[in-house]
């Protein structure tokens, strides 16, 4: 005679799943607790530029740098940009902390976590020149990276962190803005780059996914990057820089599943109060 014992596996998986639950949420709530404290005390901002990396045009207060320039109204604008986003910076930085934490990953690079000034003004004057047109705050309207975090997993963890990070940044309000995964590019930079909007502030902020090796080669090729995209950089030159980063990039190993990986396609509607932040952080 068969006998359905689902009924009686029910109450077991119901109390498995149950279990799973009350440890994610309690793993969640000491995370985010403890991110939330060091994110409160650890608010260090970007070291100032010194006086040989910027210097001012005229006594209005103009910008240049390595051919380079802002007239004074757009240098301002950029200041109260790089303000913005510092002060943003303190509720955004606990989020990334404990992502990492619930992902295993490791938080590379977070004293760095925001854009100095000389290096946002030029991003902006290099907009501004290869775009005349365009007008200081289109091309800070595009910059997505004054805030920026780097998660880092070995090849055979990446995939299942990735994942768990991304997830649990648009669990906790914060939209998905931009995802650029490279890992199926035959050439060139491997990674995912992605960008989100912060629910209070609506600040702009990055979050890179490497494995040690992808981060090594984005270290490896900065500053072939830099030189790339200056505007007095000849095409021969440029070329030849491009050639030397995807020789680097070319070994760095590919994750399993890593080209498979995407953006959150959802936000849940009603996260639990252990996965809700709370509002803004007081300076």
């Amino acid at each position: 005679m068969h006998t359905d014992h689902s009924a009686q596996r029910t109450p077991h998986r119901t109390v498995q799943r149950t279990a799973r639950r009350t440890v994610t949420r309690a793993a969640t709530a000491a995370a985010l607790a403890g991110a939330l404290a060091l994110g409160a005390v650890h608010t260090a901002t970007a070291a100032a530029p010194s006086a040989a990396q910027t210097r001012t045009t005229d006594p209005g207060g103009g910008w240049q740098q390595d051919g380079l320039s802002l007239n004074a109204a757009d240098n301002k604008a950029v200041d109260a940009f790089a303000a913005r986003a510092q002060r943003a910076a303190r509720t955004i930085s606990p989020q990334v902390r404990a992502a990492a934490l619930l992902s295993h990953a490791a938080l590379i690079g977070f004293d760095h976590r925001l854009k100095s000034p000389d290096s946002l003004k030029r991003k902006v004057a290099t907009k501004l020149q290869e775009h005349p047109g365009q007008s200081v705050g289109q091309a800070l309207g595009s910059i997505n990276d004054a805030v920026r975090f780097t998660l880092q997993w070995p090849d055979g963890k990446y995939s299942s962190g990735v994942t768990t990070a991304a997830r649990l940044l648009s669990d906790w309000g914060n939209d998905s803005a931009r995802w650029s995964n490279t890992w199926h590019r035959p050439t060139g930079y491997k990674a995912i780059n992605s960008a989100w909007r912060a629910p209070h502030s609506h600040q702009l902020f990055e979050v890179q996914f490497h494995t040690p090796e992808s981060k090594w080669a984005q270290q490896e090729t900065h500053k072939l990057y830099e030189e790339q995209r200056l505007p007095g950089t000849p095409p021969e030159r440029v070329r030849e820089l491009q050639e030397q980063q995807n020789a680097l990039f070319a070994a760095v190993p590919v994750p399993p599943g890593a080209r498979q990986l995407t953006a959150p396609t959802h936000r849940l509607p009603a996260p639990d109060p252990a996965r809700r932040l709370p509002a803004a952080l007081t300076a």
